[in-house]
């Protein structure tokens, strides 16, 4: 059966592929995102990833769709993606010295059954970081198109104090369910 990836995200097809699965094809859902008033993280990740999934798999009707969203959430407030400097500086200034989640809804769809997901919590706390930090991250641009503004598995990981729950969920997939729920659609994986 044939594997699309619902991202056109390059860390998922890096993830992916530590766990040998190379998709036959990626398609991204090209989906709203925006959040509904009142919506809490837990709830927006795991409903946007079962909508890219369904929007994605009624293009790939007989194959398998694997889709996923990330969100960073301090409290019940979902942070943005960021796409501006000064949006940076303030998700920067809200992280610091605090504790936040970052919450990955995975959803699979399988074709002629119902679909499959999971949510992943991971919670992450951050050194306390001085305006010449926030400086020095911002010159770098790796904090663009990042949800919450930071990247783990780039510079943003020198102001994590602390870390508890899966890493590749923080990056972007949380491999240990999704190997699962691959498997447990008769996706041969060792």
């Amino acid at each position: 059966m044939k594997l699309v990836l619902a991202s056109a995200s390059p860390r998922r097809l890096d993830l992916l592929a530590r766990i040998g699965v190379t998709p036959d094809a990626v398609d991204p859902a090209h989906i709203d995102e925006s959040v509904p008033a009142g919506e809490l993280p837990r709830t927006h990740a795991l409903r946007l990833a079962i909508e890219k999934a369904g929007a994605v798999a009624q293009r790939h009707p007989d194959a398998l769709v694997l889709a996923a969203d990330t969100v960073v959430a301090v409290g019940r407030r979902i942070l943005p993606k960021v796409e501006d400097e000064e949006t940076l500086r303030a998700c920067m200034a809200l992280l610091s010295g605090r504790r936040h989640r970052v919450l990955t809804g995975v959803a699979l769809a399988i074709p002629g059954k119902p679909g499959r997901h999971r949510l992943v919590e991971t919670m992450i706390a951050m050194k306390r970081l001085s305006p010449e930090e926030i400086d020095f991250y911002a010159s770098h641009g790796e904090w663009h198109g990042k949800a919450g503004g930071y990247a783990l598995q780039g510079y943003g990981e020198v102001y994590v104090r602390h870390i508890a729950g899966s890493y590749s969920n923080v990056v972007g997939l949380p491999l240990a369910e999704t190997r699962l729920l691959l498997r447990s659609a008769g996706l041969p994986l060792a």
